[in-house]
């Protein structure tokens, strides 16, 4: 088959058992991926703001991709998969160059992906088709916890407008490059505004730590949910990001996280922080667990040509 007979077009609820195919043991070694829980939904949900794309090859799917629309100016890459039948095909550049125009016809001037860190091969592949570096970040894991005591001297205020200071404020900010989670979707990473955190403080809620000098740490909750496991539901809460100033202020911060988890009534929660030395050892002597490894964000400029 030439390279002319794969075609670039819209995802339809008729390729599901063709992706499924070769998606549900993309990493056997690490678990199951994700596409074949959420193919139906996406292209059930595929509008203005989202589009799902395949690669048609006539009888069977040679890759998938979604581009999804964050902001007026921000688009996200998620769910690049190819099928290892035609890999050496020009597959992923043909599905990223149609994300992309499509995210240009929408006003994007940026587009944006998450590649996890131990994923070389879609290192190597965001790379050769675009995306730059741009930032890292890893998760903390507070328990919830009733109980979760800070140090004395810090306190909790629920409001946008310091949460806000204290962001502007933070070198993880400056690490992060301005990101955060995105309030509608998972996995994805967009610029937090003074106008976004006052939506998520209204939505869910926002927390800064404070003491009598001023505000020293933040974080916002951004969704929260549940989904099936093999012993049952379970119930999340996810915070957008979380900064500090020192380790006392992380410590009165992932408190703060605990309790609010608990009057939620959720089973585990994961909060965003920046991939530096100084941070992920703060969570570590504030004796809260974290991700095992770090997980990668890339940029494409759309502006140009």
């Amino acid at each position: 088959m030439s390279d002319q007979e794969l075609t670039v077009r819209q995802a339809r609820a008729a390729d599901r058992e063709a992706v499924v195919a070769f998606t549900e043991s993309t990493w056997p070694e690490r678990g199951d991926d994700y596409i074949p829980r959420v193919f139906e939904e996406w292209v059930a949900t595929d509008g203005p703001t989202q589009r799902t794309f395949v690669l048609d090859a006539g009888d069977d799917i040679a890759g998938i991709c979604q581009g999804v629309l964050l902001s007026d100016h921000e688009a996200w890459a998620q769910g690049m998969r190819v099928n290892p039948s035609y890999r050496g095909r020009r597959a992923s550049p043909r599905l990223t160059s149609a994300v992309f125009d499509w995210a240009r016809e929408q006003g994007a001037t940026v587009c944006r992906n998450m590649v996890f860190s131990w994923n070389a091969a879609g290192l190597g592949q965001s790379r050769s088709v675009g995306f730059d570096p741009r930032t890292e970040f890893r998760w903390a894991t507070p328990d919830p916890d009733a109980d979760a005591a800070g140090p004395d001297g810090l306190r909790v205020v629920a409001d946008p407008d310091t949460a806000w200071t204290a962001w502007h404020r933070s070198t993880g900010r400056d690490h992060l490059v301005g990101l955060a989670l995105a309030s509608g979707e998972s996995w994805a990473l967009s610029e937090l505004t003074l106008e976004r955190l006052h939506e998520a403080a209204a939505d869910e809620r926002a927390l800064a730590i404070v003491d009598g000098d001023g505000v020293r740490g933040m974080t916002f909750r951004v969704r929260t949910g549940e989904h099936e496991t093999e012993e049952g539901p379970e119930r999340f809460a996810e915070y957008g990001v979380g900064v500090w100033d020192d380790a006392a202020a992380a410590r009165a911060l992932f408190a703060a996280v605990s309790r609010d988890a608990a009057e939620l009534g959720v089973d585990r929660t994961r909060v965003l922080i920046p991939e530096t030395v100084r941070h992920v050892s703060d969570v570590a002597a504030a004796r809260v667990g974290f991700s095992d490894e770090p997980d990668f964000v890339l940029e494409a400029d759309l502006s140009g040509e």
